[in-house]
């Protein structure tokens, strides 16, 4: 039998700073926001070392070369839907053919584990991650637009997002400080025909350059928020900062401050044609959504299948598994 291999153990500390929220959250105003921050200025040593240090971005050389063999992307591949993987699973049988292998331990702080490591195993293994793309401006007006790897939609009442900034060498991202500055942002959805648009966005354009202008999107009025809205997206998401953490512990020389923000949507856009009556369903085929993977991957849905949720008092009768935990169940009370 394969053995565990640990690769050392979470520290109590470290265990402490992956607590986000631990304690209930706080209504910030935008002042306390701002004074939140408690970064020190980097030396230009210590960022040139950091930036030697900080390998996300992968070497593509010959990607152009490498894309030309491919197949054409197609563009009217419909999306199929098929049974679900195992239609002939009963209750109790857990998930077929997966406990061959064991699993091994690490410990993402252990000293000896660089960081770049963690990257790539967290951008492979979570997987696919909605594209968080952002459009905001600073307290100047200045505008910003740009795509993020860690955003979810954490509640719908009230709807809620969460952004992750990562550490990274020298200033903390334009979108980040914007958000402290301003409070304020869009969250606009990525479809297909927009993702060598919104990739674009991405570039260490100079300070004074508009990400809008490299990317050739189009900016649309918002109601609630100054940010403007990305025309070409299916669905925005106007939002104002509700909380904002920063991991001050964890901040290296050379680096920025990581830091998780907390949004509240303060309106919804959808394009016409896009939902139902009551625009309370997006169509998938109208969306056409990218999921990012690992590395610089990204994928599409071209084959979805369905599996509703059960519910326990209609179920237990036709179980034999679940007629025993609950008899179990009424038993032990």
């Amino acid at each position: 039998m394969t053995s565990v291999k640990t690769i050392g153990r979470l520290s109590s500390n470290a265990w402490k700073s992956t607590t986000i929220f631990a304690s209930r959250l706080r209504s910030h105003s935008l002042n306390q926001l701002r004074v939140a921050s408690s970064a020190a200025v980097a030396s230009e040593s210590e960022t040139v070392a950091a930036q030697q240090n900080y390998k996300i971005i992968q070497d593509t050389d010959n990607f152009d070369e490498i894309q030309a063999a491919r197949p054409d992307f197609n563009h009217s591949a419909a999306i199929e839907v098929t049974k679900s993987p195992n239609p002939n699973w009963n209750y109790g049988d857990g998930a077929p053919n997966s406990l061959a292998q064991k699993h091994h331990e690490i410990d993402p702080y252990a000293q000896d584990r660089p960081m770049i490591n963690n990257y790539r195993l967290l951008v492979s293994g979570i997987v696919p991650r909605p594209v968080g793309f952002l459009s905001t401006v600073n307290s100047k007006g200045e505008k910003n637009l740009s795509p993020f790897s860690y955003f979810q939609v954490i509640d719908h009442d009230p709807p809620m997002f969460i952004v992750g900034f990562s550490s990274r060498p020298g200033r903390v991202k334009d979108t980040y400080r914007n958000l402290k500055e301003t409070g304020e942002c869009v969250i606009n959805t990525v479809s297909e025909n927009m993702i060598e648009a919104v990739n674009a966005t991405s570039i260490d354009a100079p300070y004074d350059v508009s990400e809008w202008d490299v990317s050739g999107l189009h900016e649309a009025p918002s109601s609630t928020v100054k940010p403007a809205r990305v025309a070409e997206s299916v669905f925005n998401i106007e939002g104002k900062v509700i909380d904002i953490k920063e991991f001050t512990d964890h901040q290296k020389p050379g680096m920025s401050l990581a830091a998780t923000v907390l949004i509240k949507a303060t309106r919804f856009w959808v394009k016409d044609g896009t939902s139902d009556a009551d625009f309370s369903h997006i169509d998938l085929e109208k969306l056409r959504p990218i999921g990012q993977l690992g590395g610089m991957s990204y994928g599409r849905i071209l084959s979805t299948f369905e599996h509703p949720r059960k519910r326990w008092s209609e179920e237990v009768s036709k179980s034999d598994t679940l007629s025993r935990l609950d008899a179990r169940k009424c038993g032990d009370s």
